[in-house]
């Protein structure tokens, strides 16, 4: 059962320093984009993070300081990225949870005005661990029948990615072939930001999913405690999380006026 497209679709995959969305860099993205038409066109960037590459991270990802020494800067490469996924729906591994909110931290870091939030989004790995709750290599065990070389590689896990999909597609036919479909069944809660901070109720208004005011209307809190809208402004938050708070406080502004 082949997915079903009516726009192209990105598939891809970060090696970074780390795994804290606000603070890491990227080092490597791979990024596989499949047409409606079946093309497929494959690009795969190095990346000079501009801090020192843990050695812990380059015991995962295999990539060190001199790898990348000579590569460009992300601010440099965002204008390719984007042109790869600015008409396209996003696919990955994990993808929700920390590739998509790590890559759009890295874009407004590069000052690159782009909402992922409004494309598409199916996380392969949430589709797996509903299903059969494995790891990327197990997956494309499981599914392929194959021994994932180089794992840990960009490239090679957006490949594999992208084949895990597509026997998952084969064996679900209950999944449904289409991205929207898929994207909201590899969707976990609705959250207003990628990291999770801020969610939605039953009503639809964004609340905060932390701290002393969990579960409290965000709106209603920054009207009330302006000191804690500078708080979370000033502290180590993503700063996509913090362009959401600021668009919540604008719209409620608007709307007084």
């Amino acid at each position: 059962m082949a997915l079903t497209l009516n726009k192209p679709i990105c598939f891809f995959d970060l090696e970074t320093t780390g795994v804290q969305v606000a603070l890491d860099r990227i080092v490597e993205i791979s990024i596989l984009k499949v047409w409606p038409n079946g093309n497929k066109e494959s690009v795969t960037w190095r990346v000079n993070p501009e801090q020192p590459i843990p050695a812990q991270a380059t015991e995962i990802h295999g990539i060190d300081d001199a790898m990348v020494a000579n590569e460009p800067n992300f601010k440099a490469l965002a204008p390719k990225v984007v042109q790869m996924i600015k008409d396209s729906d996003l696919a990955g591994f994990n993808s929700n949870r920390f590739d998509i909110p790590l890559l759009a931290e890295e874009l407004l870091r590069a000052d690159v005005d782009i909402d992922l939030r409004k494309h598409a989004a199916i996380d392969v790995q949430t589709i797996f661990h509903k299903m059969e709750k494995r790891t990327l290599t197990a997956a494309y065990k499981f599914y392929c029948d194959k021994d994932l070389e180089n794992a840990h590689s960009a490239e090679a896990d957006t490949l594999a990615t992208y084949e895990v999909l597509e026997a998952q597609l084969e064996r679900y036919p209950e999944l449904g072939q289409d991205v929207a479909s898929l994207a909201e069944f590899s969707a976990h809660k609705k959250f207003a930001d990628f990291a999770g901070y801020i969610q939605y109720d039953d009503k639809g208004e964004e609340i905060f999913a932390f701290g002393k005011h969990k579960g409290t209307s965000v709106a209603r809190v920054l009207e009330q405690e302006p000191g804690y809208f500078g708080w979370l402004l000033n502290a180590d938050f993503p700063r996509y999380t913090k362009k959401v708070l600021t668009q919540i406080k604008l719209r409620a502004l608007n709307t007084k006026h």
